[in-house]
């Protein structure tokens, strides 16, 4: 597998990889996470635009799709909790799977903490494969975020 840079031509891959994590969520009762048009194609091509959306390629064929950035996130200034540390960190958003092959999730967080080894990440309290995922790669759970409209999210931090 290996990861590069999502470009604007990717955008119906990308968003074909939300829909089958989108049903994904749905079979594991995740009913209230990425709903209403949620990712948009306007946020996916900012995203691109950005710089900050990347696919997880095998064989030529993409897998899982992320957004990585590095600094402050405006989401990550409050927390219920406590962060791990006040260092520098990167933050992955929107990971999703096309759910062919096994590892893509973490093939995905292990780049971003090669990007930068203090990592935060946030989930929906309903998205439990995500929870084992973060506490299966030695995630830390640190607490509740809220996002820009308020919803709550549980905060996640690994520091290597």
């Amino acid at each position: 597998m290996y990861i590069r840079k999502s470009e604007k031509s990717d955008l119906e891959t990308i968003k074909e990889i939300y829909s089958n994590a989108k049903l994904f969520m749905r079979a594991n009762g995740n009913m209230n996470q990425w709903i209403n048009g949620y990712p948009s194609d306007e946020l996916i091509l900012q995203d691109i635009a950005d710089g900050d959306s990347y696919l997880c390629l095998e064989d030529d064929e993409a897998q899982a799709v992320f957004v990585y950035k590095r600094g402050i996130d405006p989401t990550y200034l409050r927390i219920d909790g406590q962060w791990l540390n006040d260092e520098e960190y990167g933050v992955i958003h929107r990971i999703a799977s096309r759910g062919k092959i096994k590892g893509t999730g973490t093939f995905c967080l292990n780049y971003g903490l090669q990007q930068c080894p203090n990592l935060r990440i946030d989930t929906h309290a309903d998205n439990r494969p995500m929870q084992n995922l973060l506490n299966k790669e030695g995630f830390t759970y640190c607490g509740i975020i809220y996002l820009e409209n308020g919803d709550p999210r549980m905060a996640f931090h690994k520091k290597i």
